[in-house]
């Protein structure tokens, strides 16, 4: 497939405006756009120069120039809108979280392989190139096996019930919003799969999760901690504490810059790699190499399913559940 490739978005908010300033400062065009509502769709396709504004996701999925749907909505709409696209033969790279529990994702992940679809989470950490470097340096041996991992992610949102945050109905919560983030990265050098998962959590008063820690241990003696706020602001940190050294990264969820500390000399040195402003388009790049060539291995989907597994059972423990969840 050597032309273009035809990128459509469902959803107009933050994040979404993020991804549609990437394309334009990489010079392509987003072929068209769904929101909640029409006028928003067209504001959005005014500002960023789309070409189509579609008057749902059933009128998107019936175009058939549109390759890449690229979805942008609260947590709890993913599922039945990821569905509709990969039965539309497209494919999909969908927010964080991908889905709200592991059900769900498989049930998806499915579906894609059985349509040969690319199906990825839209996890910036991913496709930083500085992980990339490091998680070299750590296959080669350069820092030796990486022993304990701690990240911390905390926001200061004001609270309001009516706030995707703060708001069951939307999937809201520290886990699912934040904690995504944490997890991912603390994923992205373990071994394997966690073997044990503990955590405390203290909720808000809407009954999504405000304050929690957790912690992993896999079989090959690995251990990690995660502690999240959605109502207390901490620094966006991850240290990785190898046998030869400790990496600490801050601003970890869009990183460039990494320090590494020796752990004999006490030397630290700093590591750069790529750039933070360039985050959405390694994304973007990332995806359509993966549906060019069919290899979508760089997308870490494994690594996906393995975050949202934890974060399900962590929500079980924790007695949980979002209203689709409780009727479905």
């Amino acid at each position: 497939m050597d032309r273009e490739l035809n990128w459509a978005f469902i959803g107009t908010g933050t994040i979404a405006n993020q991804m549609a300033t990437a394309f334009s400062d990489a010079g392509r065009r987003i072929l068209g756009v769904t929101g909640r509502s029409y006028s928003k769709a067209e504001s959005f396709a005014l500002k960023y120069g789309v070409g189509k504004v579609y008057c749902g996701v059933d009128d998107l999925c019936a175009d058939p120039e549109v390759d890449i749907v690229y979805i942008a909505t609260p947590n709890n709409t993913h599922y039945g809108q990821i569905k509709q696209c990969l039965e539309a033969g497209k494919h999909v790279i969908a927010e964080k979280a991908i889905t709200l529990n592991i059900s769900e994702l498989k049930q998806l992940s499915r579906i894609a392989t059985e349509r040969g679809l690319i199906l990825v989470e839209a996890q910036t950490i991913y496709h930083m190139p500085l992980y990339k470097k490091l998680k070299r340096m750590s296959d080669i041996g350069e820092l030796g096996k990486a022993r304990i991992i701690t990240a911390n992610f905390g926001s200061f949102k004001n609270y309001d019930p009516n706030n995707r945050f703060f708001n069951m109905e939307l999937g809201g919560g520290a886990l699912l919003d934040i904690g995504v983030y944490a997890l991912s990265a603390v994923r992205l050098f373990l071994d394997s799969d966690p073997s044990n998962v503990f955590s405390v959590m203290v909720p808000a008063q809407s009954g999504t999760d405000d304050l929690s820690a957790i912690a992993l241990a896999t079989e090959t003696g690995q251990v990690a901690t995660v502690a999240l706020s959605m109502h207390s602001k901490q620094p966006k940190r991850i240290m990785v504490s190898f046998e030869k050294a400790y990496v600490e990264i801050p601003d970890y969820p869009r990183a460039d810059t990494a320090y590494i500390t020796d752990a004999q000399t006490g030397e630290t040195r700093q590591l750069t790699a790529g750039e933070r402003s360039k985050a959405l388009i390694y994304e973007i790049e990332d995806m359509e190499r993966a549906v060019r060539t069919g290899d979508a291995s760089a997308m870490l989907f494994g690594h996906t399913l393995s975050v949202m597994d934890t974060m399900t059972a962590i929500r079980k423990e924790w007695g949980l559940e979002y209203p689709e969840e409780k009727n479905g």
